[in-house]
């Protein structure tokens, strides 16, 4: 896949509010999850950019956290984070962002398409809950679903919005 200066630019700037997402974030005593704003910059980056581009941004910023950089929440990064409890999220990054891109840019599509990454980075997170957090089914879908399925859902809906205003491919 050859790129252009424009297609790396958008591609590396998603990346980069991805980044940003990841420092605002809130911890919870009871997940060893953390509320972060990663899923709604995922989410714009495959809506905005489409699906392949929205992909590789989050190729990009899993790739730049596994080498070492602090991109990761609370400045986190490492190999070593992909085998730890939230490591299943990140890589239901890739999904998320790829499903985003997905459909066409009719509100109700986008929100399908939305929620079935969700789904993905659902089933990514408890499955890397209960392998590398030690976690049983019901603990994980306590701890790394429920509390987080609100805030969640209003930045999917967040999501459908601001991608409307911005067709995909718009900025390329």
């Amino acid at each position: 896949m050859k790129l252009s200066i424009k297609e790396m630019t958008v591609t590396s700037l998603f990346a980069a509010l991805t980044i940003v997402g990841s420092y605002i974030f809130i911890p919870l005593p009871f997940s060893p999850v953390p509320i972060t704003l990663q899923l709604l910059f995922t989410f714009l980056a495959g809506g905005i950019l489409g699906r392949k581009l929205g992909f590789l941004s989050q190729v990009l910023y899993l790739f730049m956290g596994a080498i070492g950089l602090p991109v990761f929440a609370a400045g986190t990064g490492g190999i070593g984070v992909f085998f730890g409890p939230t490591g299943g999220y990140l890589l239901g990054f890739l999904p998320a962002a790829y499903l985003a891109g997905m459909g066409k840019n009719k509100f109700s599509t986008k929100l399908f398409y939305l929620l079935l990454g969700l789904c993905f980075l659902y089933l990514s997170g408890i499955t890397g809950l209960i392998i590398f957090g030690g976690l049983n089914i019901n603990s994980a879908l306590s701890t790394g679903i429920l509390p987080f399925l609100p805030g969640d859902l209003f930045k999917v809906l967040l999501a459908s919005y601001i991608i409307r205003k911005f067709p995909v491919n718009k900025l390329i």
